[in-house]
């Protein structure tokens, strides 16, 4: 005997309010493919209100918070609605609301310092169009520019 599925069985129904996790990850184009979402999910990368999920199948709820850590990045995004396909970004953008920026994994940022953070993401110093690359000599120029220490 074949069991058949109803619409409460399927949580990835249009109607319904919940949707499989690696699916919803795919449509708001958190990651390019939904293959590299299941891998995400399945890495541990990915948390639903604080608490990691490791199963793509995940049903995800409106008013669900998923933080993702995409290539470094954290994104905290507040679910708003469940998708029914993917499309264009303006679109997407209307299933989340983003919750916060986050600075990428690994960064600390103390907010008594905000000058060293800047002064780290600086970029190198310009140089003029036809001089080739830095001797040596100019890069230790630099640095003792960049840090003045005695």
């Amino acid at each position: 005997m074949v069991a058949s599925r109803t619409e409460d069985d399927d949580d990835d129904a249009p109607g319904g309010d919940s949707q499989r996790l690696d699916k919803w990850l795919w449509f708001v184009r958190a990651i390019k493919s939904r293959t590299q979402a299941t891998g995400l999910v399945s890495d541990g990368k990915v948390r639903v209100n604080a608490q990691r999920v490791t199963k793509p199948s995940h049903a995800l709820k409106p008013g669900d918070v998923v933080t993702v850590n995409v290539r470094g990045h954290i994104r905290v995004l507040k679910m708003l609605a469940p998708g029914v396909r993917r499309g264009p970004p303006a679109e997407a953008q209307t299933l989340y609301e983003e919750v916060s920026h986050l600075p990428p994994a690994g960064s600390v940022i103390s907010p008594e310092t905000p000058a060293a953070h800047t002064q780290s993401t600086k970029s190198p110093a310009i140089r003029d169009p036809g001089q080739g690359r830095p001797t040596k000599r100019d890069r230790r120029q630099l640095d003792r520019l960049r840090d003045p220490e005695p």
